[in-house]
């Protein structure tokens, strides 16, 4: 269905069962997949891809120019995966060509109201985006991260899958995978654990993975000793390799 007062482009590409509501505008060079949901005042512009069964709630701005000043309207795009959720005035912008040209969003994510991602951003699947988060450009979030509401995090920054990022923190570097950081400075606070045993994680592989964060956090080693030092466990524990991979490429240093 698609309602009158909505503004779509003849370029636009849409999909079938796809609902447009009151007063949104659909631009050229937008492909929107099947069974998608707009629900009013929503803004897509192009070029920009769209998966499958995603709902975007009212005043959501979704592939608009970036907030660069070195952008001077080259082609760049947005591609979004499927099933995601973009709450009440979420913002997404493309990518430029300083980078790879292209923001990216995978699937089975939720973005709660307010919430901003940059030029740039390569988002994976499962992800948790809380209201009033802003993430800056080419920042890289893993799967199954939750971020509390009103993170910061700074450009550049990586963070690892199954990591959870507390409310109201700045991130300025890298957070490994699975640590739960919080608090203004963002200490790290243990791993986490919860969301681990949730997401099916048996009990030798957390106890694997406790003992890696001891390693890096709690023994006084550098990155460079705390990789070594847990390269015989990371071939036979893949929660573990994913740590020490995630270290070997923090370009910004970690949370520490």
């Amino acid at each position: 269905m698609i309602h009158p007062t909505a503004v779509i482009s003849e370029k636009a590409t849409i999909g079938e069962n796809v609902t447009i509501g009151p007063f949104c505008v659909v631009d050229d060079d937008v492909s929107i997949g099947d069974g998608c949901i707009l629900k009013s005042h929503v803004v897509v512009r192009g070029p920009t891809r769209i998966g499958k069964n995603n709902k975007f709630y009212q005043f959501s701005s979704i592939g608009e120019d970036c907030q660069d000043k070195k952008y001077a309207g080259e082609r760049t795009e947005l591609v979004i995966g499927d099933d995601n959720e973009f709450r009440e005035g979420v913002t997404v912008h493309r990518g430029t060509v300083q980078d790879n040209s292209i923001t990216i969003i995978g699937s089975r994510c939720l973005l709660m109201a307010n919430a901003h991602v940059a030029h740039d951003c390569v988002l994976g699947n499962d992800i948790i985006v809380a209201n009033n988060v802003a993430v800056a450009g080419h920042v890289h979030i893993d799967d199954f991260v939750i971020v509390g509401g009103a993170v910061g995090i700074h450009q550049f920054c990586k963070i690892g899958a199954h990591a959870f990022l507390g409310a109201g923190g700045i991130i300025l570097r890298d957070v490994p995978p699975f640590v739960m950081v919080s608090g203004t400075k963002n200490v790290p606070q243990g791993i986490n654990s919860e969301g681990l045993k949730r997401r099916g994680f048996d009990k030798s592989e957390v106890m694997a993975i406790k003992r890696a964060y001891k390693t890096i956090y709690r023994e006084g080693n550098t990155v460079e000793e705390a990789i070594e030092k847990l390269a015989e466990q990371a071939d036979s524990n893949p929660g573990v390799k994913l740590m020490t991979s995630f270290l070997s490429s923090a370009e910004r240093g970690i949370i520490r």
